[in-house]
C-alpha cells in the first residue's frame, strides 16, 4: 500500500493547557490555535496537536521522538532557553545527550510529564 501521506501528527495532552502552550512556544514551535481546546504546533513541515485534555495514564506513557541534525548543537540551544528555571513549578527537566548504538539523543520532560526524545541517527 502506498499511503501518499503528507504528514503524521500525534495528539498530546496537557495537564495545564496554557502552561503547555507557553512551554512549546518557548521551545521554538509555532502555534496555530484551532479552537479554545486545541492548537497545532509546527516546526517546519513537522507538527503535533496539543489538546486541553489530561488523562494521567495516557500522558504519563506518552513519548515523542523528533530527529534533529545535530544533538550537541540542539542541546546547547536548549540549555540557553532556561526552561528548567522558567517551568520549575511544572517539573520540566532536561537530560543531557547520551550515545546509543543507533546514535545520540537528549531528553525533555514537558510540563505535563510527556517525554520528548531529540535524537540524531548515526546508522
Amino acid at each position: 500500500m502506498n499511503h501518499r501521506a503528507n504528514s503524521i501528527r500525534p495528539f498530546i495532552g496537557a495537564r495545564d493547557f496554557e502552561v503547555s502552550r507557553n512551554f512549546y512556544r518557548d521551545l521554538g514551535f509555532e502555534e496555530k490555535v484551532l479552537s479554545p481546546q486545541l492548537s497545532v504546533f509546527n516546526s517546519g513541515k513537522l507538527a503535533f496537536y496539543l489538546q486541553n485534555a489530561y488523562v494521567k495514564d495516557w500522558v504519563d506513557n506518552t513519548m515523542v521522538f523528533m530527529e534533529v541534525k545535530d544533538v550537541s548543537r540542539f542541546w546547547d540551544e536548549l540549555q540557553e532557553l532556561g526552561l528548567e528555571e522558567k517551568y520549575r513549578d511544572h517539573n520540566v527537566r532536561l537530560v543531557p545527550p547520551r550515545t546509543m548504538d543507533w546514535g545520540r539523543e537528549c531528553f525533555v520532560h514537558d510540563p505535563s510529564g510527556i517525554l520528548w526524545h531529540f535524537g540524531e541517527f548515526s546508522l
